[in-house]
This record gives structure tokens, sequence and C-alpha cells, in this order.
């Protein structure tokens, strides 16, 4: 662009260009934060005009990260891993600021601690913030990303509380249209709407006695003591985050305590305003497991890089077994079904994982050579199909076995290890060292080191001894399994068994946790394989990367295992769902397969156990899960509106049977312009975010520093677009 000398003074100014951001959430402060710091762009008698519509008037945070929300809610995430701002992770980011304009929420604690006192904001950087903290810092930096863009003298910024119900064309322009009627000419809009929920109208309680919540947030207002009181049973329908949050807010949020016994586990004390109970339920009748203490540096640096599970790996099987796409001419990339063709390489990753932790690096070599040749020619399709999800494991079992054997004749004193290193070629001595350290401990780890030191059997010194992070003592133990790492709990002796079982597994699950991502062999699987090399299964998944029904099967089973295994709450936020188990105030015995039905003769909702006989009618039903976005059973009017206007389209997976799936998302270009049922691009419009999750996958996460995250990226998709317009580089947008 070639900037003119001065400004032509006899020429009328040019009119500000109308930019409209529909949503005023996370997304929106991310989108601020790079207007602002790019704003510089914007030519000599140009000029802009921003407007924001939110709906709650929570402009920075909307309402899932309100800071007006309950303050028994928390991150899934430790404070050093949330950020607000472009850094130069970032490719093609631009000018950013200045390092002290860009904390990470840990960082922004610091301050806010050093300014206040408040505990709340008295975190390390490997602590879990409160969310209503997290909306707080949310809402600063937006407000100080809005005030960097009101000082450019071209800039304009409207901040509305209103709610977007409409986008209509008017000619050249865009009409933003709200629930009152006003009516928002506008250039281009930016959709940045995140999470709803669906109608509540479709829910399970209706024409029942029992009070339906088919969204618990916000929860002081949706679960308060007048509807939701003492003589009231809570059923709540999901065990995931959103239930942690609405469970905790009905009893420590009630003015119930946690005190710590004697053994350090937590008892609850409670205050009287508690429900009466609260049934907790969901297809596989199990809480998200607890987020593992982490010892990876926050920059990303240490997470795993995936050995078998790579972004090559998926090529070359879309390679050597990949479907075509039914649709000719579609340009589509061949498709793969993930659980003949992904799920054995996140299985056989997660098990090599899982023995390099227990064994060490040193075992890491030979793991890695027994498992090759089947893992090639698993990838070019030389393997007969079969066999299940652990189909790539029978070598690397074998090795294991092999090490384990050596392991027990140096630990029996049967063999010296200078007599049994000469038959192997990996580290004895370094490999029994660290499965001590890993399962009992480095005191334990020391006693072995000085029995070896003087060629007695060291056997003796672990005799009896447990291991704190509640890992199985003998060398043949610790064996991984899929099913056992996504069903540790079966349906077997009756409800109150079942909930036993299920506080037994907690209470393992929470050693582990705290045993740390590096160091416990369960946690450095999960962690290392379906959080680290989760990109490496979105490139699998994305853009019609499965087959329809593969799919469909995806969505439904494996996000899921996902959510369960990766995406967990904090140790400290279990502990306390355990106390409450343990107090009997929370009920989780009706197992998996959990269903609803009616009591005839009160009329209330029943849950029902599909497997021991479990039934507790429930006076209140809280849906205790996140919907899937789907504009036609949106509470909100908006994306119905849409669609019906012919604005945008759902995505389509096509099935070479007709059969397609449509998961709810939108169709959109790689720039996220929606197209419409025609075919045609509605290029002035641009959706960020939860809406295009049809065709993506694992797009609801905040931002993260030093790791060039995928949400930024996006964002700086749409400002290149932007600012290109602006210039006059990329011709106009309509």
């Amino acid at each position: 662009m070639t900037t003119p000398e001065g400004p032509d003074r006899s020429a009328p100014p040019a009119a500000p260009y109308r930019l409209a951001l529909v949503g005023g959430g996370p997304r929106a402060t991310y989108v601020l934060e790079r207007l602002s710091a790019t704003i510089g762009r914007l030519g000599p008698g140009r000029g802009l005009e921003v407007r924001v519509f939110e709906r709650t008037g929570e402009f920075g945070a909307g309402q899932a990260h309100s800071p007006a929300q309950v303050r028994t809610s928390y991150l899934n995430r430790i404070g050093s891993q949330v950020s607000f701002a472009a850094d130069e992770t970032v490719a093609g980011a631009g000018p950013l600021r200045p390092a002290e304009q860009r904390p990470t929420l840990h960082e922004w604690c610091r301050r806010r601690f050093a300014e206040t006192g408040d505990p709340d904001f008295d975190l390390g950087p490997e602590d879990w913030p409160r969310r209503y903290v997290h909306g707080l810092a949310l809402r600063d930096m937006f407000d100080a990303y809005a005030a960097d863009l009101r000082r450019h003298a071209g800039a304009k910024l409207h901040l509305h509380r209103a709610e977007v119900v409409d986008i209509e064309p008017h000619g050249a322009e865009l009409r933003v249209v709200t629930a009152d009627g006003d009516r928002y000419p506008a250039d281009e809009v930016l959709l940045l709407t995140g999470h709803s929920y669906h109608d509540a109208r479709r829910g399970p309680a209706a024409g029942s006695a029992t009070r339906h919540v088919p969204h618990p947030y916000p929860m002081d207002v949706e679960l308060d003591a007048d509807r939701c009181g003492p003589q009231a049973v809570v059923g709540c329908a999901g065990m995931g985050l959103t239930a942690i949050d609405t469970i905790l807010h009905l009893t420590e949020g009630r003015g119930g305590t946690f005190a710590e016994a004697d053994d350090g586990t937590l008892v609850y004390r409670p205050s009287g305003a508690e429900p009466a109970g609260i049934v907790a339920f969901s297809g596989s009748g199990l809480f998200t497991f607890a987020r593992p203490d982490n010892h990876k540096p926050s920059d990303g640096s240490g997470d795993h890089p995936g050995t078998f599970l790579t972004h090559e790996a998926i090529r070359r099987l879309r390679a050597g077994v990949g479907r075509p796409y039914p649709e000719r001419g579609a340009g589509r990339q061949a498709q793969l079904d993930f659980e003949e063709d992904v799920l054995p390489l996140v299985v056989l990753e997660m098990a090599h994982l899982h023995y390099v932790t227990l064994f060490g690096p040193g075992a890491a070599l030979l793991l890695t050579q027994r498992a090759l040749p089947d893992y090639l020619a698993f990838l070019a399709g030389a393997l007969e199909h079969g066999g299940g999800p652990e189909r790539l494991l029978g070598p690397l079992e074998r090795a294991v076995d092999e090490v384990t054997e050596v392991l027990e004749s140096v630990m029996r004193g049967t063999a010296p290890v200078a007599v049994v290193q000469k038959s192997v070629s990996w580290p004895v001595r370094d490999v029994l060292l660290h499965w001590a350290a890993t399962v009992f401990g480095t005191a334990a780890e020391r006693e072995v080191g000085r029995c070896l030191d003087r060629a007695s059997a060291p056997k003796v010194v672990l005799d009896g001894l447990g291991s704190p992070s509640a890992l199985e003592t003998g060398l043949g133990g610790n064996r991984f399994s899929w099913s056992r790492a996504v069903q540790p709990v079966g349906p077997r002796h009756g409800p109150a068994g079942f909930g036993a079982e299920v506080r037994d597994f907690m209470g393992r699950d929470q050693k582990w946790a705290r045993q740390g991502n590096l160091r416990n062999p369960h946690k450095a699987a999960s962690d290392g394989v379906w959080r680290d090399l989760r990109s490496v299964i979105s490139y699998a998944v994305d853009d019609a990367g499965l087959t329809a029904a593969s799919q469909r099967v995806f969505l439904d089973r494996y996000v899921r295992h996902h959510n369960r295994l990766a995406n967990g709450a904090a140790p400290e936020i279990m502990a306390k769902i355990m106390a409450l188990m343990d107090h009997g105030l929370l009920d989780v015995g009706a197992g998996p397969g959990a269903r609803l039905g009616l009591d005839e003769g009160t009329r209330r909702v029943v849950v029902e156990g599909a497997h021991h006989g479990f039934s507790r009618p429930v006076d209140v039903l809280v849906d205790a899960r996140i919907h899937p976005f789907d504009p036609e059973a949106d509470v909100l009017p908006l994306y119905r509106n849409l669609l019906a206007r012919g604005t945008v389209r759902l995505w389509r997976n096509a099935a070479a049977d007709g059969a397609d799936f449509r998961p709810g998302g939108l169709d959109l270009t790689p720039e996220f312009h929606p197209i419409g049922p025609d075919g045609d691009v509605e290029r002035r419009i641009t959706v960020l975010g939860v809406p295009s999750e049809g065709a993506r996958s694992f797009l609801l996460s905040a931002l993260r520093p030093r790791a060039n995250h995928y949400v930024m990226r996006d964002v700086l998709v749409w400002l290149d677009g932007f600012w290109r317009t602006l210039d006059g580089e990329g011709g106009p947008r309509p």
C-alpha cells in the first residue's frame, strides 16, 4: 500500500469501516488484543467503528467465565498455561506487546495479589485458579485492549449489552439485529458466540413433576435454595466438569466445609442447607479422572512429541488404507476409520509411554524397536484387519515380559547385574532403579542401589512395602490395559458395591495424579497422548478425515474418553468429590448406562441403573453436560435464523451409502466464512470457535501461552483478511 504525503482536504473523509463482534467473551478479548496491537495499520483519513455485542454484559469474560459467578468453580488448567495475548510463538502475529502487557493468568494473579492481598490471587504457576478469577482477568485485559483501541484517533468502540438474533443482508452492508428490535449497520461481522445450550422444551422431564434445569449457569440463579433446597433430591445428568461445578455449588456453596482427616483425606461437614441428596449419573458412571500435577514446562517444550502417533503416521495411513471420499471432485483427503485405523496407534502410543515411564528411558529403545515392525506394516496396510484397539501391543508386551524376567532374577539375587547385563542390550541397573523409584519412591531406590552395590538381593528391602503412589508393587504388575484405562470399574456387586469400587478407584487415581504427568505411568500415558498429541488426533479427524459413520462414533464415544482421561479437574477438587461420596450425600450407585424413567404415582423422574436394580426418584434434574453445537436445537435464535435465511448451512460429512453425518457445526471456508445452501460464500461474515466444531474437534479451550496456540492462529486468519480489506489489497469482501 502506498501512503499519501498527506490527507486530501478537498475530498470528504471516507466513511468509517464498521465491524461488529457478536459475542464479547474470551475470543473477543483475543480479537481486541490483536486488533488494538495492529491498529497502526489504519491509514490516514480512514476510520474504524467497532461494536461488540454481549448478551450478558460481561465483556471480556462472557457468561461461562463471569467474574460474578459462584466461587466454588475452578478452571481445569493451571494459571501459567492461560494467556490473553499473542506471543513470539505465534507465527505471523505482527507487532507484539511488551512482555509486561501480556501476562499469563498466573502473572496477572500475582500482580493482583500484591495490590489486594486477596488469597484467591495468591497462586503459584502450577495452581488451579477459581473460574471467576479468570473472568476478572479477562475483563481487565479486555478493558486494557479496548482503551488501546480507543486511543487511536480513527477508531471508535461501542459496547452493547444486547442479544443478537439475526444478521440481515441490506444491499452492500449487513444489519445486526438485536432482540429489542434495533438494527446496526455493519460492513463486516465476526461471530464469537461460544457455547449455548439446547431448548429446554426437549428435556427429559417434560410433563413430569420434576423440575428440569437444562443449563445450570449461572448457578446462583438456576440452582438457588428456593427451587433446589434441603428437601430436594437432585439428579445430576453428567459427571464431567459441569457436574463437578454443580455438586460443589450445592454443597460447599451452601455453606458446607471440608476438613482434613488424620490420614490426609477430606471429611465433609454439612451446613444443613444442602439438598437431601445428589444423584450423579452418566454413560460411564464415572467422574472425569483427576488431572495430574504438572511437571512439564509451561511453554510446551516438555510435551510428549509422539513416537508412533504422529502427523506423518496419519499421512501414511491415508496412503496405505484410506478410503476415497464418496463425492467425486470434492478434493478431499482419503478417509480413515478411527477404531480400525487410528485407535490402534493411540493405544500403542499410550502403552509405549506407560512402560517407558514405568521402566525409564533405558528401556525405551528396546520397546520401540520391538513394536516397530508391526507398526510399519500396519501403516502400509500389510497387517490383517481385526484384533481390536490393542492389536499392535503384542511385540511390546513380550518385550516387557523379557524386561520383567531379567529384573526379577536380579531382584531375587539369582543373577548379578553384571552377569545378566551381558545378555541384554539395555542398562539393567538403570531400569531396575527407575522402576523402584517409580513404584516405591526415591528412598526405596537408594536402598535397592545399595543392595546392588553389595551384590545382595534387593527383594528383601522391598518386601512388605506399599507404593505411595498406589501402583502395584510386583514387577509383573502395572501392565497397560486400554479397557481398564477407559472403564476401570465395571457394573458389579449392586449399587452399593459399584459406588464403593468407584470410590476405591478415585482414591488410587488421586495418588496417581499426585505423582504427576511425568512419573506416573497411567497419567503420563493419558496426558502425553490425549493432551500433548491432541493435534495429531485432530489431524486424523478434522475436515472429513474420518468416514461419516466413524466420525459419529468418534464424537459419541472417544471425545468422552478424552474428557475423562485428560480433561478432568484438579486433584484438590476430586478430593472434595470423594469426601461428599464418603459422607453419603453424593450417590453414584446408578452405574454405567443409567437411564431416566417416570414414577407414575408421584410423576417424578426416576434415575434407574441399567445393570443392578438402582432406582431413585429426583425432584430436580440438572442437565450438567456441555451440549454440542446444534443450531436447530439451540435455545438462542441467531443460528436458526441464519439457517432459515440461507446465510449458513450445516457442515456435512458425506457417506457412500447416502447416510451423511451432520454433527451440527457450520460449513465454513478455510478462512472461516460461512457457505450457504447454494454454495455461495458470505465473505462479510467470519465465524470463529464453537460453531465450526462440526468439521473440527477440541475447540473449547482458553488461549495458551508459548504454544503457537490454534485459538490465536484462528484469530490471525480473520485479522489478515480484515486488514487486507481495509488496505484495499484483497478487494471487497462481498
